[in-house]
């Protein structure tokens, strides 16, 4: 297994960063298709927030015939108990923590890393988030689902249990049905996290509201 960092676009501040925020894209994107969201955040200079976008690797997905894409895993039924594969799922999330590693390498504490992803990269968030033997600054779930959710008590580790977590989604969405979404929601939930639910009336995108919210919600975490 191909154990190199993975490449990714990054968007710095004008001074000496303290805070980091690690943002994977959806099925499809690159690294390249969030970045341009830094500056619509309109965070207050005083922070001095790093943004890495990572690239997810190039795989075969089976419900696009096959053909190779940027992707955390593979997706082989949109049945949705199984829709994400799990060895993926595994597999990107080991990469990713790769990228908090190299972050805490700098002089960022964990503490300082937020971990947030759409679509596709909001698995691997929720995933690694909640699961990462160190306290992260947040996780944020955007317009996404749980992988394994009737194996997330057994597997979450305590390091994170009142780690901030927000989900938000589309009320119109037809790729993620919202459903999904707020099942991830009710199962943190359910389990005590300090998470925060948000719905939008748009589809599997993001809109001004939101990134509104997703900048307040930074400034809390990180501010």
């Amino acid at each position: 297994m191909n154990e190199q960092i993975l490449p990714y676009v990054e968007v710095n501040p004008k001074k000496p960063h303290d805070a980091v925020v690690i943002w994977m894209h959806g099925l499809g994107d690159s690294g390249n298709g969030f970045a341009p969201i830094v500056p619509e955040l309109k965070l207050p200079e005083s922070m001095a927030v790093r943004f890495v976008f990572p690239h997810a690797p190039v795989r075969p997905v089976t419900i696009n015939n096959g053909m190779p894409m940027r992707a955390w895993y593979d997706i082989k039924t949109m049945d949705f108990n199984n829709r994400a594969d799990v060895e993926g799922v595994l597999d990107s999330a080991s990469k990713v923590a790769k990228l908090i590693d190299a972050e805490k390498a700098k002089g960022i504490p964990a503490n300082r890393i937020v971990l947030a992803g759409f679509s596709q990269g909001g698995v691997i968030a929720l995933h690694l988030g909640t699961r990462y033997p160190e306290k992260l600054a947040g996780i944020m779930a955007l317009s996404t689902y749980m992988s394994e959710p009737d194996k997330f008590a057994e597997q979450v580790h305590e390091a994170n249990r009142d780690t901030a977590v927000l989900c938000a989604h589309g009320q119109q969405d037809e790729v993620v049905p919202m459903f999904l979404g707020h099942a991830a929601f009710k199962v943190l939930e359910d389990l005590g996290y300090p998470v925060k639910w948000k719905e939008y009336p748009m589809q599997h995108n993001v809109c001004p509201q939101e990134i509104k919210d997703v900048s307040e919600w930074l400034q809390e975490r990180l501010g």
